[in-house]
Formats: structure tokens, C-alpha cells, sequence
């Protein structure tokens, strides 16, 4: 791990040790593995340097035991909230009778894929994670800050990675993930190449889908084009879903589907709702299914993965769990980001 991030992940370990819940008598228990071997098509995260400033130690807050013994998020890269329906979208449709989701929660600006991502898996404004870059440039580094992966992995839990631009191996250090892999092709393939070693001990597992973005640049968002290739990626949610049903892990699962951005024309990247609006749909272990009217942002994500997870959540980060998906009160709620 690179030495930005060093000594507030021993510390965490410290303090994990400590605070972690006795999970001997739940009927499940975190487990690592080995890291997977990759199928000789995919590429292996080469080593990156951070260039990063030092970060803190981070201040850690409590939290419960554990609701779900995995996550999984998935983010369809481009997903304005209307391609939903206009699609149609059907199995997330149908995904979004089961769960807790609004059509309204809040990105980051700029409203640009790596920098979104970040901030949805550190749980950090832009101010903070400090990329401000949105191509994969190794140089730069990685995201500042104790991201998700770097928690979930320090506690024992598997992680992946698996996505479909590789510019976004630039938002953890490699030695946060077990499995990492790059598939530079079409959403389906991402979900089949997935399926084709699929990784059943997961703890986190994030899974981006590339393709409604690269639609929209060439054709426009909302276009019949968009559309289209919007109702493959559904197709590509259907399969992985089923894939996780047929091993038997949905009622232990988390399973989160947002986006990193909307879009306008055939861009994106600016302050306008259509750019900063996005889906956020929470389903499976210990959601309680509804429409939520808490102001959800995606920083959230990161915080509401490790509050399922029965993880000590970093105070320095910016989102906070959205608690009214699991039917609590919410304790706070986060901000708008500077």
C-alpha cells in the first residue's frame, strides 16, 4: 500500500480490532480468500504510485452489527433516471419494487466519471479524495482518504473490482483489492465475464457497466441509440442478478444500483440537473422497500455499503449511511459538496 495511506489503514486496523461486533453468534462471519487468478484476456492493475499529499489518521465512528454479510454496488455509467422507463429497463424495475430508492439523489461536480466515482467509493467530497482529473493517468496517482475498499479489506472482507473503463483502477490502492478487472467491451460482456469467475466470497464488489455514457457522446442522452444500448445494460443487471440468486446469496446481499452522472445533448459534466441528477436504488439484506425522501448524495454510498457491513465508518467521510433505506431514523444527513 502507498505510504499516503499507510499509517491510517494500521491505525484503522487498531481500532477495528476494537470496535468490530462479536459476529460468532450471527449466521454469518467476514472471510478472506485468495486472490483470484485473472482469465488471460483481462489486464492486471499495474503498480501506481500516489503522488497524493499525507492524509490524517482517521477518526472512527461506531455502528451496529452487521445487516448483510456482502455488497455489491453496480453503477451504469451515464444513467440519467428517465432512461429507466424509457428503455425500458425491466429488471431494474422490477429490482426497484424490493427496495429503498429515489430518482433524485445528487452527484458530485464536476459530473465526470472518475471523479464521481471517487467520491461514491471514498465517501469524500472532491475537495477531499482529490481527483480532478477524468482519464486514466497513471502519474497522478490514486483518490486520497481511507476509501470503502481499503476498510472492507482491512476487516478481512474479499474485494473487486470489476469494470468496464480502466481509468477507475485510480480510485484505491491495488493492495485494497483482491480481484480487479478491466473488460473493455460492451455491458454485456462485462456481466458475462463476470459471471465466468465469479467470485462467491465477496465482501464488496463493485461492478461498473461503461457503455449508456459512451452512447450518449456519440448520439445524445435519451436518444433511440442510448436507449438501446440502456436496455442491454438491464440485460446485463438481469444476468448478474440471476447469477447471484442461482448461488443462493441474495438475502445476504446488499445490492446497490446508481450512476455516476446524467448528461445533456451529448455531454456532461456541469452543474445542470440533468448532469447531476442520478438513480439510487438499495435492495436485499436489511433494506426496507420504499420510496425514500431522505436527500440521498453519492458519497452516501460508500457509507451505507459499510454500515451494512457492520464497519467502523472513517469521520473525516463526507456521506453518511441512508439510514431511512434500512427503516431508521436518520441520525444526520449529508451535505451538498463544496
Amino acid at each position: 500500500m502507498n505510504r499516503t495511506k499507510l499509517l491510517p489503514v494500521f491505525l484503522f486496523l487498531l481500532l477495528l480490532a476494537c470496535q468490530m461486533p462479536n459476529v460468532a453468534g450471527l449466521p454469518f462471519s467476514p472471510t478472506s480468500t485468495p486472490t483470484a487468478t485473472l482469465a488471460p484476456t483481462l489486464t492486471v492493475a499495474p503498480t501506481i504510485t500516489a503522488t497524493a499529499t499525507e492524509t490524517s489518521a482517521p477518526t472512527i465512528t461506531s455502528t451496529p452489527a452487521p445487516l448483510a454479510r456482502r455488497v455489491l454496488i453496480l453503477s451504469i455509467d451515464g444513467l440519467r433516471p428517465e432512461i429507466i422507463s424509457l428503455a425500458p429497463m425491466s429488471n431494474l424495475l422490477a429490482l426497484m419494487q424490493n427496495s429503498a430508492y429515489t430518482l433524485s439523489a445528487q452527484t458530485v461536480y464536476p459530473s465526470v466519471t472518475l471523479v464521481s466515482h471517487s467520491s461514491m467509493l471514498t465517501g469524500l467530497c472532491p475537495s477531499k479524495h482529490g481527483v480532478d482529473w477524468n482519464d486514466y493517468i497513471p502519474e497522478k496517482g490514486i483518490a486520497q482518504g481511507v476509501d470503502l475498499f481499503d476498510i472492507a479489506h482491512a476487516a478481512g472482507f474479499q474485494t473487486v473490482m470489476h469494470v468496464g473503463k480502466e481509468k477507475l483502477r485510480q480510485i484505491t490502492d491495488p493492495s485494497s483489492l483482491d480481484i480487479f478487472t478491466y473488460v473493455n467491451d460492451r455491458d454485456l460482456v462485462v456481466a458475462k465475464r463476470l459471471i465466468a469467475d465469479f467470485p462467491e466470497n465477496f465482501g464488496v464488489m463493485f461492478v461498473h457497466f461503461p457503455l449508456v455514457d459512451g452512447m450518449e457522446h456519440a448520439f445524445g442522452w435519451l436518444s433511440s441509440p442510448q436507449l438501446s444500448v440502456a436496455y442491454r445494460a438491464d440485460e446485463a443487471l438481469g444476468l448478474i442478478l440471476a447469477e447471484v440468486d442461482a448461488r443462493g446469496l441474495r438475502g445476504e446481499t446488499l445490492i446497490i444500483v446508481t450512476a455516476d452522472h446524467g448528461g445533456h445533448d451529448t455531454t456532461h459534466g456541469y452543474s445542470l440537473p440533468e448532469d447531476m441528477t442520478i438513480p439510487w436504488i438499495a435492495s436485499g439484506a436489511g433494506i426496507q422497500p420504499k420510496v425514500l425522501t431522505t436527500r440521498v448524495h453519492t458519497m452516501d454510498t460508500a457509507s451505507t455499503a459499510a454500515f451494512a457491513l457492520g464497519l467502523p465508518i472513517p469521520a473525516e467521510w463526507d456521506g453518511v449511511p441512508v439510514y431511512e433505506a434500512f427503516g431508521l431514523p436518520a441520525e444526520k444527513t449529508s451535505a451538498e459538496c463544496p
